[in-house]
């Protein structure tokens, strides 16, 4: 995926992995009864944070990487059909390995 925004300094471009349609006893959910997904893929990284004295700290997240965040956590935007979120580096609480 590639997409036209940077973020800046320290915040990161995410977008929100689909949510299961079906639940483990193999119910249908609807849409209207879903929660929004708490992970998301890396789409773009700021540079880094700024630091006290002016140099860069640079961030620990790449793009492409699958990440879990909080439930209110940053800002959402759609731009065309994509749903995205900007969110700070501080904001996402784990990188998911697989």
């Amino acid at each position: 995926m590639t997409t036209s925004i940077q973020p800046l300094y320290d915040r990161v471009l995410v977008k929100r992995l689909e949510n299961q349609q079906v639940s483990a006893g193999g119910i249908i959910i609807p849409d209207t009864a879903q929660e929004k997904t708490q992970m998301g893929m890396v789409v773009a990284a700021g540079d880094g944070r700024v630091m006290s004295d002016g140099s860069i700290r640079a961030l620990k997240i790449q793009p492409g990487q699958k990440v879990v965040f909080g439930k209110y956590a940053g800002t959402e935007f759609k731009l065309g059909a994509d749903e995205f979120l900007v969110l700070k580096e501080d904001e996402l609480l784990a990188i998911v390995n697989q």
